[in-house]
C-alpha cells in the first residue's frame, strides 16, 4: 500500500526534492510537516526492513538533538515500534518556543 507523496509535502517549500537519506529533510518533515506527511514516515518507519529500523533510530537521534515542535511524539512512537526509549528524554527545546 502506498500513502501520502512526502515530495508534495507542504514542509518542503524550500527544496527541490525529496532525499529521506538527507537529515535535514527528515527534520523539515518531522518539525513542518502535516499529518499525512508524518502517517507516511511513520509508514515508512514501522517496517521490518533494515531500511525502517535505520529511519527508526535516525529519527531517534534526531529527537535528541534538534529543536523541534513535537520531539516527544515522534520518540513514543519509534518506542510504540519497538525502539528502546527512555522514559524521560532529554530534548532541545524547540527554537520557535515563545519564552
Amino acid at each position: 500500500m502506498s500513502g501520502f507523496d512526502l515530495s508534495t509535502s507542504a514542509a518542503l517549500w524550500n527544496r527541490s526534492h525529496l532525499d529521506l537519506r538527507s537529515d535535514e529533510v527528515l527534520v523539515q518533515i518531522l518539525d513542518r510537516g502535516e499529518l499525512a506527511a508524518w502517517r507516511e514516515i511513520y509508514r515508512l518507519a514501522s517496517g521490518s526492513s533494515a531500511e525502517a529500523a535505520a529511519l527508526r533510530r535516525r529519527i531517534l537521534h534526531l529527537c535528541r538533538t534538534v529543536p523541534l515542535a513535537f520531539p516527544h511524539l515522534f520518540i513514543a512512537v519509534m518506542g510504540a515500534l519497538g525502539e528502546p526509549i527512555d522514559p524521560y528524554p532529554a530534548v532541545p527545546p524547540p527554537a520557535d518556543e515563545i519564552a
